[in-house]
């Protein structure tokens, strides 16, 4: 299990949900990891205390990762304290739903500045660090609909498939500096959204998926820290999807 020891990891909107999760699961396995979030400090310090509790170091650093400067200022951050970064994981973001006719433009415009714009910025101001170091991780969030679209969602499924684009670009970019860029498309996952959804709908969702059940972060968790680890020193570039058979 300790194979991201003496690592750094920073794992954007990890206060909650699958963010939570993936950095739980970085401390377990010995990373030292920083976690940001947007405004709901009591969630932070919570998930601090859970990371701590795991007996490695932990912070957590609140910005808007819509601001490409805050994003800078968060690695430059991260730098001075703990003097590299070891994994990046791209995980905030936002989901505002909605009909074509009727959608806003600020709320297009807020999608993608957090879901694409943030990644964009982050893995930016990550790359330079990396390269001093000669190697690191990046995993990108996406999701399922991303891949393949979701009515209601023209915002969302853009901004996630724009960073499935992202991910192969920027992978081609550093992969001569050993640096890996990859991407985890989650289907449905039980989180706090979901977990507010009627049983009548959670159980016509699962009969939707081949494995005729809803995943958990812990999932998606584990298939983060493979793409970051040693074990996947040879993957980048991939789009590992995450979805029990429901997107193939």
């Amino acid at each position: 299990m300790g194979d991201f020891s003496n690592k750094v990891a920073l794992v954007t909107g990890g206060s909650r949900g699958i963010g939570r999760a993936i950095a739980l699961e970085f401390a377990r396995r010995g990373a030292t990891v920083i976690i940001s979030y947007a405004g709901n400090e009591a969630a932070a310090i919570d998930t601090v205390k859970a990371l701590t509790d795991l007996g490695g170091k932990a912070k957590a650093i609140r910005f808007d990762v819509a601001d490409s400067e805050a994003c800078s200022a968060a690695i430059d951050e991260v730098m001075k304290e703990f003097t590299r970064i070891d994994v990046l994981v791209n995980n905030a973001g936002v989901a505002i739903d909605g009909l074509l006719m009727r959608f806003k433009d600020e709320d297009w415009d807020k999608t993608l500045d957090t879901n694409l714009k943030g990644a964009f910025s982050l893995m930016r101001a990550v790359s330079r660090p990396m390269m001093k170091q000669k190697g690191g991780a990046i995993v990108n969030v996406s999701s399922i609909v991303g891949e393949m679209g979701n009515a209601g969602q023209a915002a969302y499924s853009a901004s996630k498939a724009g960073l499935i684009g992202l991910t192969k670009s920027i992978a081609r970019e550093l992969a001569s500096r050993n640096i890996r860029v990859n991407a985890v498309t989650p289907g449905f996952i039980t989180t706090d959204m979901t977990a507010s959804l009627s049983p009548e709908l959670k159980e016509k969702m699962s009969a939707s998926i081949p494995l005729s059940r809803i995943g958990n972060a812990e999932e998606v968790a584990a298939a983060v820290a493979f793409l970051a680890s040693d074990a996947a020193s040879y993957i980048t570039g991939e789009v590992l999807k995450v979805n029990g058979g429901m997107y193939m």
